[in-house]
């Protein structure tokens, strides 16, 4: 079998579920990882599953040592509107079944990350970028706009002048830029990007998540709202929290032994 067939037969995303909880998700269409339709819907069917599952304590999405992701499948661009609004759709899909689940999510950046590859790590809740990636929306290149969340998210994260000025000029930022206007949260070696995600995914998964679930919630839904009805959402989640087993866990513990002793079970 040539590489070429072997690498057709591979699955586009590969899935390894570890011992502490952590799920590992590989994007695998090397080396650029674009984003086709179909590897879409994976992401989708497999983010909509892990929030299911109890047992998954946190996730970890990365791609190959070149990209991230480098941006959507040109190929199945047409020149239509139908066509436009299918290929969103698809972004729209992967991208909120990501931001849905209800533990921390964690994108290991290396290389590119572009287009709908930077807009898929924008959808995580935390960002860990090799010293060498490169992030941006280069969509105005095409003579198109972002169109998988990049408008909306990208400005939410460095602000909306900053935003469009990265839009309409297309450019990429280097991981030192991309730090300082918050549009990735750390830096690491590049060789050491996917092992420091994992472990840090790995602390969070030993904490009491179904509670860092519930902040997510709390945190994403009442970004962009008044701040009263940020506040009720807050209100909301507060009071959930309490009803979750390690909130009983981590009272009792902190009444008997004090703080920080507690073994929650992420339920």
């Amino acid at each position: 079998m040539t590489d070429e067939a072997s690498r057709a037969d591979a699955p586009m995303l590969l899935e390894e579920r570890r011992a502490d909880g952590v799920a590992l998700l590989t994007l695998n269409r090397p080396p650029m990882n674009p984003l086709s339709s179909a590897l879409l819907a994976a992401i989708t069917e497999t983010a909509r599953r892990l929030a299911a599952d109890d047992d998954v304590k946190a996730v970890v999405v990365t791609g190959s040592d070149k990209a991230f992701a480098a941006g959507a499948d040109v190929k199945e661009f047409e020149p239509n509107a139908r066509s436009a609004r299918r290929i969103a759709n698809g972004f729209r899909d992967a991208a909120d079944a990501l931001g849905a689940i209800p533990r921390p999510v964690v994108a290991a950046i290396r290389g590119y990350a572009l287009g709908g590859g930077l807009e898929l790590a924008m959808a995580c809740d935390y960002r860990i970028a090799a010293d060498t990636a490169r992030l941006g929306q280069p969509e105005i290149l095409l003579g198109i706009i972002p169109g998988g969340g990049g408008t909306q998210r990208l400005a939410r994260l460095v602000g909306a002048g900053r935003a469009k000025e990265l839009i309409w000029s297309g450019r990429q930022v280097r991981a030192d830029e991309a730090l300082a206007l918050g549009l990735i949260e750390e830096i690491v070696p590049a060789d050491e990007v996917v092992s420091y995600a994992v472990a840090f995914a790995t602390k969070l998964a030993v904490g009491a998540v179904a509670a860092m679930g519930l902040a997510k919630r709390a945190i994403d839904g009442g970004y962009d709202r008044p701040l009263a009805q940020a506040l009720d959402l807050e209100a909301a989640a507060f009071a959930e929290s309490f009803d979750t087993t390690d909130a009983a866990t981590g009272i009792a513990s902190f009444n008997e032994h004090g703080p920080g002793k507690a073994a929650f079970t992420g339920r």
